[in-house]
C-alpha cells in the first residue's frame, strides 16, 4: 500500500497493488478488490467503511494498482482487510496495519498552493532538454511557472515527475497519461516539474548528488521541498483561488483527473 506518510485524518486516497509469493504482481483488470477499513484503536471487529477499489494500469499491461477513496476519523493505528477474487473463484483475504497521522509534510487538499518558481521554456531559451527528462515533452507543460499561474489566478495541474531518474519507475507513465488528457482542457494550465536538482552536462540533464549522505542520493529540488513531497510522481490540481483541490500520489486514473479538473473549471 502506497502512502509515503500521506495518510492523515479526513478523506484519503489508498493506492494498493497485489503480489504473489514470488513478489510478482497479480493485480489485473479481471481481479476485484474490496477494502474494509478498521479503527483498531476503538473497534477492531467492525469496519468503519467498506469500499470497492478501482483498477488502473500503472504501466500498461505490466503493473496494475487499485485506487480507493476512504476517510479516517482520527489519527492512530488503523487496519485494512482486502478481499480479492478473479471471476467466480474463491475470494482471498489479506490484512494489514498502518498508521494514520494528524498531519503530513505533503501539501494537502484545502491548503494554499506554494508559489514555487518552477523552470519554464523561457528560462532556457526554449531548449526543453535543459529542464525536462521527458523524451517527448509537451511544450505547453513548460510555458508557465507555478508562481506565475497563481499570480494570474489560472487553474492548473502540476505534475512532479522525472521520467529518467524516477525511483518508482512510474513517472513516465503517469506524465504520459496527464499529457494525453491535457488537450481536452484548453482553459487549464498544465505544468511538469522535475523533482530533483539536475544540471545540463554532456548534452543531457544529469543529477546533482547529495554527498552529505552515504551512499550519495538524488538532491530534492526547491519546489519538491516546498510541496513536501516524499516520493514521485505526484499530481496536484489547483483552483483559481490558489487552493489545492486534488492530490494524487503515484498513479492517477482518467476518471480521477477528469473529476478533479471539472471541479475547478
Amino acid at each position: 500500500m502506497s502512502s509515503s506518510g500521506s495518510l492523515t485524518c479526513g478523506p484519503s486516497r489508498l493506492l494498493v497493488t497485489l503480489l504473489d509469493a514470488q513478489n510478482a504482481t497479480v493485480a489485473s483488470p479481471d481481479r476485484s478488490v474490496s477494502i474494509a477499513i478498521y479503527n483498531l484503536g476503538r473497534d477492531g471487529a467492525t469496519p468503519t467503511q467498506t469500499v470497492d477499489a478501482e483498477f488502473v494500469w500503472g504501466i500498461e499491461g505490466q503493473r496494475g494498482f487499485y485506487v480507493a477513496a476512504v476517510t479516517f476519523a482520527e489519527a492512530g493505528e488503523w487496519g485494512a482487510e482486502f478481499t480479492t477474487a478473479v471471476g467466480d473463484a474463491a475470494a482471498e483475504k489479506i490484512r494489514m496495519r498502518f498508521e494514520v497521522k494528524t498531519s503530513s509534510p505533503v501539501v494537502q487538499i484545502g491548503d494554499p498552493a506554494p508559489a514555487s518558481d518552477t523552470p519554464t521554456a523561457a528560462s532556457v531559451d526554449g531548449d526543453l532538454a535543459r529542464i525536462s527528462t521527458d523524451t517527448n515533452p509537451d511544450p505547453a507543460f513548460y510555458q508557465t511557472s507555478v508562481k506565475d499561474a497563481l499570480a494570474a489566478h489560472e487553474p492548473f495541474v502540476l505534475v512532479f515527475a522525472t521520467p529518467k531518474f524516477c525511483a518508482s519507475a512510474q513517472c513516465g507513465p503517469t506524465l504520459d497519461r496527464v499529457k494525453a488528457m491535457a488537450g481536452d482542457y484548453p482553459d487549464v494550465t498544465f505544468i511538469n516539474v522535475e523533482p530533483y536538482v539536475l544540471e545540463f552536462r554532456d548534452g543531457s540533464l544529469q543529477p546533482v548528488l547529495d554527498t552529505s549522505v552515504d551512499p550519495p542520493t538524488l538532491t530534492t529540488a526547491g519546489p519538491t521541498r516546498e510541496w513536501g513531497i516524499l516520493s514521485e510522481p505526484w499530481v496536484f490540481v489547483v483552483d483559481v483561488a490558489g487552493i489545492v483541490t486534488g492530490s494524487f500520489e503515484g498513479v492517477i486514473t482518467e476518471s480521477e483527473l477528469d473529476a478533479a479538473i471539472d471541479a475547478i473549471r
